[in-house]
């Protein structure tokens, strides 16, 4: 049985520190942080030397800072907080920090200023090349596959389009009026010709009458209890400019100063109509100016936003414990993979995954050149734009079609209403579609939607920080014949 002297006979009496020598303590001979230096003396890092600059107080070693994060990922920390207390108090992370304890202000800034996108993509693609000259990639094949991953945004702070849409056609209407009050103000005080001052012309939105005709058609439908006409319609919204309300505000105003006109404020005080005419339009110009920002956030390739994460996106999630079909702030992240290795990332603010193709093979591409070979997708990737393109860059796809298990079907076969039942035949080097009744059908036009690539920078450093230290986890297992190579899927023994 212990005694109570047993801790005075380990420790001194009050003793701060235990006494041991530092040097005397060492890593495991297999240690993952023996890798990551191997891999780190191997690429070249004047991208991320370049981005730091060398005036003023010399910082951290820009090296150091990005193998210390680089090996927090790798042991799945992600917390700054947390590597900070690991450089004073683990081993690996004091041997890669050489004694050094950088604050949590150093990270932020080397993560936040100096390790941008590029940089992390420009050192994965050379570990890759790495690998590939190791023989545990070839880069003439990639698996492709995608998930949504929740924000950490409020789920309550959305935003939409549909919304705005609707808000701005009802201050459209009111900011009409206000024209017509301020065209009838200068009219019947005779200011125009006073002051020179000329009727004011409303602006013209492109793309606004046929929103004000989804909201009238979905008045008649709430009548009718019918369910509402989506009215996410891109607005061309860029004519219409708060300068030219603020306009209206300096003229007034100079009517003001030239009238002796004194703006009054406070209880029991009767505003002049010049002023009520003036705050109106302040009112609209300031509701105005919200609404182009909100277009400005959301841009033309997304139909909502989070307020608290502006690059968010609200998806239908696979994960709904409220089993309601409820829309949550999230990232759609792709991955594009050969033999446990994370080659590419993407991070899209599309909620399918049909845009989403095109702009990792087109990284592949730009990173490696025309290499690839084969791509495995699942049917969420199946559209005419991306088999297209796959077949222009002869690039093979084992693609599932969506309509796969419906293709099976008897009634598949027999629908005469669908082209790929019908008869075709070649006229005039056009392909004319022949319907059951014998009638001609021919092509009258094609119309594409131009769709453009979008990359949240703040979550793809974070998953491309992640990815990195992943790859390098694998590579260390296969050093030390922890895994194998991936060769294919084994024959199962027959009977």
């Amino acid at each position: 049985m212990l005694t109570v002297n047993y801790y005075n006979d380990f420790f001194e009496i009050g003793q701060q520190k235990i006494n041991f020598s530092f040097y005397e303590l060492s890593l495991p001979d297999d240690d993952p942080v023996y890798t990551l230096k191997k891999v780190m003396e191997d690429l070249d890092f004047s991208g991320l030397l370049a981005n730091c600059s060398d005036k003023g107080r010399t910082g951290y070693n820009p090296i150091m800072m990005y193998a210390v994060i680089t090996y927090a990922n790798m042991r799945g920390i992600r917390s700054i907080d947390r590597i900070v207390d690991l450089c004073e108090r683990d081993i690996a992370f004091i041997w890669l920090t050489q004694g050094r304890k950088p604050k949590r202000d150093a990270f932020y800034d080397f993560k936040g200023k100096k390790l941008t996108s590029d940089i992390l993509d420009d050192l994965n693609y050379q570990f890759m090349r790495r690998l590939k000259k190791e023989g545990f990639v070839t880069l003439k094949e990639l698996f492709i596959d995608g998930t949504k991953i929740e924000a950490n945004a409020n789920r309550y702070t959305f935003v939409w389009r549909g919304s705005i849409n609707y808000h701005l056609a009802g201050l459209l209407d009111s900011i009409d009026k206000l024209y017509s009050d301020y065209n009838s103000f200068l009219q019947d005080n005779s200011f125009g010709e006073k002051y020179e001052l000329g009727n004011a012309q409303m602006f013209v939105i492109d793309g606004i009458d046929k929103v004000r005709d989804v909201i009238e058609k979905n008045r008649k439908r709430k009548i009718t209890k019918h369910k509402k006409l989506s009215n996410n319609r891109i607005i061309e919204i860029d004519n219409c400019s708060p300068i030219e309300i603020l306009k209206l505000q300096k003229n007034l105003m100079a009517i003001a100063d030239g009238e002796g006109i004194v703006f009054v404020n406070g209880k029991g005080k009767r505003k002049p109509k010049l002023q009520q005419l003036y705050e109106e339009l302040e009112h609209c110009g300031q509701r105005l100016m919200h609404y182009k920002e909100c277009f400005e956030i959301m841009g033309k390739d997304r139909n909502s936003y989070s307020k608290t994460d502006l690059e968010a996106t609200f998806m239908r999630m696979k994960e709904d414990h409220m089993l309601n079909g409820q829309l949550k702030p999230a990232y759609n992240v792709q991955i594009a993979v050969e033999n446990y290795f994370i080659v590419h990332g993407y991070v899209s603010n599309d909620r399918t995954d049909y845009n989403t193709l095109i702009p990792v093979l087109e990284k592949h591409k730009k990173a490696f050149g025309e290499v690839l070979e084969e791509v495995t997708a699942d049917s969420g990737y199946c559209s005419e734009k991306n088999l297209l393109y796959l077949k222009e860059n002869q690039i093979d796809s084992y693609i599932k079609l969506q309509d796969h298990e419906k293709r099976k079907t008897r009634a598949y076969s027999k629908d005469i209403g669908k082209y790929y039942n019908m008869k075709t035949m070649v006229f005039e080097d056009e392909q004319v579609y022949i319907c059951h009744d014998g009638r001609e059908m021919r092509h009258i036009n094609t119309e594409k939607k131009k769709q453009n690539s979008y990359t949240q920078t703040k979550v793809y450093k974070e998953f491309m920080l992640f990815a990195i230290g992943r790859n390098i986890n694998k590579y260390h297992r296969f050093l030390h014949a922890k895994l194998k190579k991936f060769e294919g899927k084994l024959q199962e023994k027959t009977a």
